[in-house]
This record gives C-alpha cells, structure tokens and sequence, in this order.
C-alpha cells in the first residue's frame, strides 16, 4: 500500500478568474471575513503576499476543532494563475510527512473554474486519507466566491 497519495476538486466559481486567484494569493489575509465559520485567520510570517517563499500562518476549523498550519509559498505563477505551498509546520504533520496544496484557477466564459490539489504522503499506513479536509477547502471555495461576487475587495498593489 503506497503512503504517498492525492486528492483533487474542481470549484466552479462566478467570479473572474484574477479576482479569485489575487484573493488566493495577494489579500488571503481577507480570507477570514469571506468563510469566518472555516477560517479564522491568515497572517503572513515572511516574505510579501503574492510572493514566492513568502510564509502563511492559517488558523481554520475542521470538524469544529480549531487547526493550524503554517506554508511556504514554494511556485507562484500570475500568468498561469497557478501557486503551489508546501506545509511545513502544523497540525497536518503529526499525520502526514509532507503535504501541499495546489491551486489553479482558469478563467471561463463566465466565471472561473478552480482547482485544488492535495499532494501528501503518510506518516505510515495507519493513517487516513485527508477526507475532512478537501470537503472543507470547497466549502470555503464557495464563501469566497459569494464574497467576491457581492462585495468590492481591496486590490493588491501587484495587480494593480
């Protein structure tokens, strides 16, 4: 049984696709006013939002317990409207060796279509897949969206 897996969702958002892959990654600090019932925090330990090895402290609940991680900003790519982090500090690692979470937004006709993917590899074969976790990063997908469709965000000095 191999330790390493994968877990993917596809996210259809109504929002443009700038707008949800700067919020994502320029003003993840707004995160926690768009879904506060999943997010509470995110705060930037290092670096500058939006940016290659930049730091992000998030503080979230799942199944109601309050979980913190803390990543690294490994690949971030504005063209492509694709980032990639690596966990490397929190909650997550007292079950999984390394665990990263991979976006990619694509602009659509209308809307966009986002897509997460959690690349991860077990402590041992004992361990769970991360099914909690998928569930609630789509739930938070949909705050997001509602949030960005309805009210007007601060934009980031990168995309201005």
């Amino acid at each position: 049984m191999s330790l390493c897996g994968k877990m993917e969702a596809e996210i259809e958002m109504k929002a443009p696709a700038d707008k949800v892959f700067e919020f994502y990654t320029c003003l993840a600090y707004q995160m926690s006013k768009s879904s506060p019932e999943m997010l509470q925090s995110v705060d930037l330990q290092e670096g500058q939002w939006g940016k290659k090895g930049s730091i992000l402290c998030w503080n979230y609940l799942i199944d109601g317990k309050v979980e913190k991680i803390k990543m690294i900003t490994e690949e971030i790519d504005y063209r492509n409207k694709s980032a990639t982090y690596k966990t490397i500090e929190g909650d997550l690692l007292e079950f999984y060796k390394s665990f990263r979470f991979i976006l990619q937004v694509t602009p659509r006709e209308e809307g966009s279509l986002v897509h997460w993917s959690f690349e991860y590899e077990k402590l041992n074969a004992n361990i769970p897949n991360p099914e909690t976790t998928l569930p609630a990063v789509v739930h938070a997908c949909k705050d997001i969206d509602a949030h960005l469709t309805q009210a007007k965000t601060q934009r980031s000095p990168q995309l201005q």
